[in-house]
C-alpha cells in the first residue's frame, strides 16, 4: 500500500509545553535510520523516539471518526488540525487498523525494513494539541492510538512510500488486543502474562506487563495522560 511520510520539529503547544507532535508531509527523500527519519525530531526523548519507538503509524481512517466526535462535542476549534500528522505520526495510510496490524509485523518501507514494536501510549500532549483536557484518556480507551515501530534495516523512503507486509510472526496479538490488555481489560492476568513473554513486543511493554503481574494491579497512568499537576 502507499503511505505518506511525515516529520516535524519542536514547537510550543502552549507557553509550558514543547512538542514535535505537529508532523507535516515531507517533500524530499528521508533516510530512515535506527532512530527514525532524518528530518524528524522528538522533545521528550525519555518517552518518545529511540530504537523501539523510531516511527509512529496512525491509520488515516480514524480522522473521519474524530471529525464527527469533535463536531458532536461542539468543539469546532480542533477541526482544522485533523489530517495526516495531527497525532504525531510519521506514517499515514489507509487499509491497516489496530485490529489488523499485529505486534511483530515486519514491513518493507521502500528500502527500509520496519517492525511493529508496541501500541502507542497516548499522553497529555494530545490534550494540549486539541484543547480538550481528557482527550488522551479517550484515545487510550477507544484504541484509536496507532502503533510504534522499530527499524530493522536502515534505508531511504520517499514522501509517498510503499509499505508491504513481509512477515507476521505473532498473528494472535493485534495491536488493539495488546493495548486493550494493558489499558481496557481491567486486570487481565492471562493477557499480561502473554505480553510479558512476547519477544517481539518492546522491552518497556514487556517489563510493564511483568511489573503489573508482580504488583497485582496496573500502574498509575495519570501523569502520562494528564500531565504534571
Amino acid at each position: 500500500m502507499r503511505v505518506t511520510i511525515l516529520a516535524g520539529k519542536p514547537k510550543m503547544l502552549n507557553p509550558a509545553i514543547a512538542s514535535a507532535i505537529d508532523k507535516q508531509p515531507v517533500s524530499r527523500r528521508q533516510f530512515c535510520s535506527f532512530g527514525g527519519l532524518n528530518d524528524d525530531a522528538q522533545v521528550s526523548t525519555r518517552f518518545h523516539g529511540g530504537p523501539e519507538r523510531a516511527l509512529h503509524y496512525y491509520p488515516r481512517e480514524h480522522y473521519d471518526f474524530w471529525q464527527s466526535w469533535f463536531r458532536g462535542m461542539g468543539l469546532t476549534g480542533p477541526l482544522g488540525l485533523l489530517g495526516p500528522g495531527a497525532f504525531g505520526e510519521n506514517i499515514s495510510g489507509v487499509g491497516l487498523l489496530e485490529q489488523e496490524a499485529c505486534i511483530g509485523d515486519i514491513y518493507r518501507l521502500d528500502s527500509a525494513l520496519v517492525q511493529v514494536s508496541q501500541p502507542r501510549s497516548p499522553c497529555y500532549k494530545l490534550n494540549a494539541r486539541f484543547g480538550y483536557d481528557f482527550f488522551s484518556v479517550l484515545v487510550q480507551a477507544n484504541g484509536r492510538a496507532g502503533w510504534l515501530l522499530r527499524v530493522l534495516e536502515q534505508g531511504e523512503v520517499t514522501p509517498e512510500a510503499s509499505m508491504t507486509l513481509v512477515e507476521r510472526p505473532c498473528p494472535q496479538m493485534p495491536v488493539k488486543r495488546a493495548g486493550d490488555i494493558v489499558f481496557n481489560h481491567g486486570f487481565d492476568q492471562a493477557g499480561l502474562r502473554e505480553l510479558a513473554e512476547l519477544d517481539c513486543l518492546s522491552t518497556s511493554w514487556r517489563e510493564k506487563a511483568a511489573a503489573y503481574l508482580v504488583e497485582g494491579q496496573v500502574g498509575d497512568w495519570s501523569l502520562r495522560l494528564l500531565g504534571p499537576k
